[in-house]
């Protein structure tokens, strides 16, 4: 990993600089959850427009969705979601906190391996035979495993009945599942099609943490892509192939700090016929940032049965309807977030013995991407000027003209600003500027007329 960062470092980091900010602050917070103030919203929507035109808009394929967050609850019985999106939770009768078992065994790092078939005896047995003690208190004082639904419960209406109960969506994809046939009809879709979806959804985790990366309101960036059977294992290498492009040829992301992962037969989730995680090196470890399944017909075939709707599709070539298979590819908003910030930061050491922080982020994922820098206050009109014709542009950016040069310099690399334009003289005598590069630090002098066109001329 990049430096070999600390979790705290980061969260200092982002919240020196306006990234994130701890949630409810002022009323002692609220336990993992975190808002993300004027450069991290910025960074976090120059993600999601990337995916979505990587993802859809160059897809001819591709299609948008954007469903309730509040949806019927027959919608997640049918999803199994009521009945199985659970997990083991284990209590430590001394201290009182609560513990996902499987988690609890895993960072034990015991010789058995756990998965989601793994039941709640032998969960028990594992602990137990290995005596894992409260890793907050040391004890060895065990309440029995029980399960623990991830749902949030929330009503409609004034009365608070078992009749009102809704749920807050733990994912997007089910959203997506029921508009097939809508999406399919009106748009006159033929096999195969990809529909996508950015949005929140929540899970009432057990033990959310690590930063951002397990938080219990969180966003996605789903992706359905609907096919037929015998094509779902080319579509799968096909967004597989997008996926490692878009981390390492878009976000320019370290290889060295992703893997993949497929999992082994008895790891799959009930739905999934193939699943591969994509790894990163986070501060806590190797953990999932990207998922790809095979999801089969197994949520279209859950919603025919339960709803009994005509949710299959018609090939005309020959006249038979089949249900569809789904190639599903899903990241989280935050865990990219968090993984391009690990990957991205820097403290380097200059020459001079100096240092400086970089926030090393393509052109295209910066928040700002000019700084405009008067030189001294006597400046401010013509620096102003410039400033107002690149905003009127299109182009995000900053003004800056506070403290000396140098240090603006070292606060805009910090941020991850590509460039600074520094307005000096030079500018008004000869209609000159000097444009400092964040990544080199070597500076350019240009006519002031070309600097709209230097900025659309990068990729």
């Amino acid at each position: 990993m990049s430096n070999k960062l600390n979790q705290e470092t980061i969260v200092n980091y982002l919240k020196n600089y306006g990234f994130t900010f701890a949630n409810s602050e002022i009323y002692g917070g609220l336990a993992n959850a975190w808002d993300y103030g004027p450069l991290g919203v910025a960074l976090k929507n120059n993600i999601k427009q990337l995916w979505w035109k990587e993802f859809i808009t160059k897809n001819p394929q591709g299609v948008g969705l954007d469903s309730s967050i509040l949806m019927n609850s027959s919608v997640w019985k049918a999803s199994g979601h009521l009945s199985n999106f659970s997990d083991p939770l284990i209590d430590c009768k001394n201290c009182h906190n609560r513990f996902r078992a499987d988690k609890l065994i895993e960072q034990s790092n015991v010789k058995e391996k756990v998965t989601e078939q793994t039941s709640f005896a032998e969960l028990e047995k594992i602990i137990s035979t290995n005596h894992i003690v409260c890793p907050v208190c040391g004890k060895f004082d065990w309440t029995s495993i029980r399960q623990f639904n991830l749902m949030f419960a929330t009503h409609q209406g004034v009365i608070e009945d078992d009749k009102n109960r809704l749920y807050l969506r733990p994912e997007t994809a089910q959203g997506i599942f029921i508009n097939f046939a809508n999406i399919q009809r009106t748009l006159r879709l033929k096999l195969p099609f990809a529909v996508g979806q950015i949005g929140k959804s929540f899970r009432n985790e057990i033990t959310p943490g690590n930063f951002v990366f397990r938080t219990r309101e969180f966003e996605q960036m789903e992706l359905e892509y609907f096919c037929f059977p015998e094509q779902a294992e080319q579509i799968f290498q096909q967004e597989l192939n997008k996926i490692e492009h878009f981390l390492f040829d878009i976000l320019t992301i370290d290889k060295e700090n992703v893997k993949f992962v497929e999992h082994k037969k008895e790891e799959l989730s009930h739905y999934s016929s193939k699943t591969i995680d994509v790894e990163f090196n986070f501060p806590h470890g190797w953990s999932e940032l990207w998922g790809i399944a095979n999801r089969t017909d197994f949520d279209l075939k859950q919603h025919i049965n339960a709803s009994k709707a005509n949710l299959e599709y018609l090939d005309v070539l020959n006249n038979k309807k089949v249900i569809p298979y789904v190639i599903e590819p899903s990241v989280g908003v935050e865990r990219l977030f968090y993984a391009l910030i690990v990957d991205k930061y820097r403290i380097e050491t200059l020459k001079d013995n100096e240092t400086r922080e970089v926030l090393a982020l393509p052109y295209a994922l910066a928040p700002y991407k000019v700084a405009i820098l008067p030189l001294v206050n006597k400046l401010a009109d013509k620096a102003q000027e410039v400033y107002q014709s690149l905003v009127a542009n299109g182009l995000t950016v900053v003004y800056d003209a506070s403290g000396s040069i140098g240090k603006r310099y070292r606060r805009q690399d910090a941020i991850g600003t590509p460039y600074c334009v520094t307005i000096d003289f030079d500018t008004l005598e000869k209609q000159t500027v000097t444009i400092r590069h964040r990544d080199s630090m070597q500076q350019e002098t240009i006519d002031v007329n070309k600097l709209l066109s230097f900025f659309n001329n990068i990729e």
